[in-house]
């Protein structure tokens, strides 16, 4: 492989407009679903900026729509 290749895919970040655009919540939905544990949170990019990786908040949206496809006896 060569050297100047990362090995690891590209990490796109994305500000709070753009993860609220994409899943659909409330600011504050957001905010607490993150301290539930139930939605991707941020990284801390200094001490006042924060950005959400873009692939984890596509698959938590992947996840919610196949929960919501299940049949319902299948689902949580």
């Amino acid at each position: 492989m060569p050297a100047d290749k990362p090995t690891h895919p590209e990490i796109r970040l994305i500000r709070l407009p753009q993860v609220l655009a994409l899943c659909g919540m409330s600011r504050s939905c957001v905010y607490d679903s993150i301290k539930k544990g139930t939605f991707p949170a941020p990284v801390k990019l200094s001490v006042r900026s924060s950005a959400w990786i873009h692939s984890e908040i596509v698959a938590w949206a992947d996840a919610r729509v196949n929960a919501s496809r299940a049949p319902q006896d299948e689902r949580a």
